[in-house]
């Protein structure tokens, strides 16, 4: 498939999109964007069902970001046991929030750059808080926009990374 014919596809399946749902909202509930990263490192391999029962509490026990990386690991571990993998997750919060303080004066960055430097947070993470908290244009690929960009033949690419610069021109900002 041409490079045209690979936009025009992607074009008509962003348009149906848009038809279907003209306005997506995301499903974890936040406050804040350091409340939306807290949220999304949490949501790995969990439901947002199950983050969004756990943030309830934790962002009022968690107000501040210096709370999470002043709190025994362990009891953090304790506070978001019930979304799986709490040990690594409660690690990359710490590290991430005590960067954010220490680094960014307690304010998210809102670059890919800087994003991608905190612990915890890759691409896919980035570029949700940049699309949700700070109007930047990006491409969340998970497993199913993996799985389903392929299938519709739009890259043949199995690296998320790669898959999110193949789309990235043939889906407009």
């Amino acid at each position: 498939m041409t490079d045209a014919e690979l936009k025009k596809k992607a074009g008509a399946i962003w348009k149906a999109l848009k038809k279907d749902r003209p306005d997506p909202k995301i499903a974890l509930i936040y406050d804040t964007p350091f409340n939306l990263l807290v949220a999304v490192i949490l949501s790995a391999q969990c439901t947002d069902e199950i983050v969004n029962r756990v943030t309830k509490d934790l962002f009022i026990k968690y107000d501040r970001p210096e709370k999470y990386y002043t709190v025994p690991q362990e009891e953090l571990e304790q506070d978001i046991h019930s979304t799986g993998f709490f040990r690594n997750k409660a690690k990359s919060l710490r590290g991430m929030a005590k960067a954010v303080v220490e680094k960014h004066g307690g304010v998210l960055p809102s670059t890919m750059d800087e994003l991608i430097k905190l612990p915890g947070v890759g691409r896919k993470t980035a570029n949700v808080i940049l699309g949700e908290c700070f109007d930047t244009p990006g491409i969340v690929v998970d497993t199913h926009v993996k799985r389903v960009s392929n299938r519709l033949g739009l890259t043949e690419e199995t690296d998320p990374v790669k898959i999110e610069f193949a789309l990235q021109p043939l889906i407009p900002q």
